[in-house]
């Protein structure tokens, strides 16, 4: 099981990205103090560190630098900062990837397992296929028999969610808080409105009855 190390200076931020990395098979640790943060990633040596650039003490480009210094942890920036700049910046000093916030919890993953996979070698895959249906989570699309449908971000959560699952019933409600739950409240029809989109874009490419609903159940695959 591999180890991440979260330096995110925002608690809540901290506490929720913690709960959806480890509800996604990981074993997290995340820095409770900011005086020395490369000498603690160091010593805990994890396999991947997602670190913010905007921190009490030092920022994350001289903690990115540091950590260079004295190891080869693989480490992604996590920033709410988008400018090319920053990400050039941050590529500069040693990081592996970079992602801004708000991140698509799906793709902040696909980002992990990629530079995990990079580093690591092969481990978890990034397209997931089901009865015909090819679903790329790094290229957010579905394919079926040549034929191609993009994806919106709620799309694709939703999709490779049941993927994930297939052959079982997802309730509403899982599906709800898996999709939005570091959102304080969702309606109910958001749901409703993204599945039957969904439902379309699949029946596009020819799989009418892909995605079924079991009436006062959920939905399945």
């Amino acid at each position: 099981m591999e180890r991440i190390f979260i330096v995110e200076d925002e608690e809540k931020i901290r506490s929720e990205l913690k709960t959806v990395l480890e509800k996604n098979g990981y074993t997290v640790e995340a820095a409770a103090e900011f005086g020395d943060i490369p000498r603690q990633i160091v010593e805990a040596a994890p396999d991947l560190v997602l670190l913010d650039i905007n921190l009490p003490v030092n920022d994350g480009f001289y903690i990115c630098r540091e950590i260079r210094r004295q190891s080869d942890i693989p480490v992604i920036v996590v920033t709410s900062s988008d400018s090319d700049m920053d990400e050039l910046m941050s590529l500069n000093v040693g990081a592996d990837d970079f992602i801004t916030k708000p991140y698509n919890i799906h793709i902040l993953l696909a980002h992990i397992g990629t530079v995990l996979h990079r580093v690591k070698g092969p481990g978890r895959s990034f397209v997931i296929t089901h009865k015909g249906l090819s679903l790329d989570v790094l290229g957010s699309s579905a394919s079926h028999r040549g034929k191609k449908a993009d994806l919106t971000k709620n799309e694709l959560g939703i999709l490779k969610y049941l993927m994930e699952h297939a052959g079982a019933v997802v309730s509403r409600n899982e599906l709800i808080c898996h999709m939005w739950e570091m959102e304080e409240f969702i309606e109910d029809s958001t749901l409703t409105v993204n599945v039957n989109r969904l439902r379309r874009k699949l029946s596009d490419i020819g799989l009418d009855d892909y995605l079924l609903t079991k009436r006062g159940q959920g939905y399945m695959v």
